[in-house]
């Protein structure tokens, strides 16, 4: 198959799922829903929703019981992006072209709507995996690793060392660490909750996590390198901002060419990785050449 049309394919997947298990109500508290389906189909890659069908059809032709979990998965990463931009936190006015959530519905509701986010991702966990017949120890594996990865010692543990705990980044290992928190521990457990739900085996878990954690730090190292050569346009944000604020990055730490040539071996080593799944992980190793080069 054509690599486009398979990445096209899985993100139209994810969309349906995701306006399929958006619940809204026409209540009081409508503003709530407003706010939320603003940024959760604002568009953006799907990225860790694609990751994780990507790796699910690997070991399984049946993707229904993971489409819950790609879809709280876009939920919490959406959720994430309304409480970065946030004046307290990062202060960006503009988020895939438009404007981001606080700047268009108020600080207070762009919060809620970041907290309605994250608490609807664990209703459609939840809610959907009892209509299945899988296996439910299973199915509260997959929710507790997202549980996992989304906070204090993933993706929230991350960004709180990102905010305050910069003077302690001294070198590529410490900000290794921080990056493998905010950014890499939600696609490394995007592809866990993928091979766990296709049935994969303990050891193939773990070529899995670890083609995850390479193509992470790849991804983060492509977003420090837009960040100085990407154009606003493209990005649908302002360019310039990590070194405007002083962000301890790749590119500012090693160097632009040099944050090139480690971001291409980890994302070779990624490639390495899924080498003993043969012709099954081809769309995946098309993947990682895709966001090799990715503008946005």
């Amino acid at each position: 198959m054509d690599f486009k049309l398979w990445l096209n394919n899985k993100v139209e997947i994810v969309e349906k799922a995701l306006k399929d298990n958006f619940v809204r109500n026409e209540n009081r508290q409508k503003l709530i829903y407003d706010a939320m389906e603003y940024s959760l189909f604002a568009g953006g890659k799907r990225l860790r929703s694609v990751i994780m069908l990507g790796v699910n059809e690997i070991f399984s032709n049946d993707y229904k019981s993971v489409l819950p979990f790609a879809c709280a998965m876009e939920m919490i990463h959406t959720y994430s992006l309304i409480h970065d931009d946030l004046p307290s936190m990062d202060n960006d006015d503009y988020r895939r072209g438009k404007l981001s959530n606080h700047k268009k519905f108020g600080e207070a509701a762009a919060i809620l709507a970041g907290d309605g986010l994250l608490n609807m991702a664990f209703e459609v966990m939840s809610r959907e995996s009892l209509k299945f017949d899988t296996d439910k120890e299973l199915l509260l594996k997959a929710i507790s690793i997202i549980a996992e990865s989304s906070g204090s010692e993933g993706m929230i543990g991350g960004q709180i060392v990102d905010m305050f705990c910069e003077e302690s980044i001294n070198d590529i290992s410490d900000l290794e660490y921080l990056q493998k928190h905010k950014t890499g521990a939600i696609i490394k457990s995007s592809a866990a909750v993928g091979a766990l739900l296709g049935g994969a085996s303990e050891t193939e878990l773990k070529t899995i996590e670890k083609f995850a954690d390479n193509l992470g730090l790849a991804f983060q190292i492509q977003d420090d390198i837009l960040d100085v050569e990407g154009s606003a346009e493209k990005l649908g944000k302002p360019v310039g901002s990590d070194e405007s604020n002083n962000k301890k990055t790749y590119v500012s730490m090693l160097g632009l060419e040099e944050a090139k040539k480690l971001q291409k071996k980890l994302t070779n080593e990624a490639i390495e990785a899924l080498g003993i799944f043969d012709e099954k992980s081809e769309m995946l190793i098309e993947l990682c050449k895709y966001l090799l080069v990715r503008e946005k």
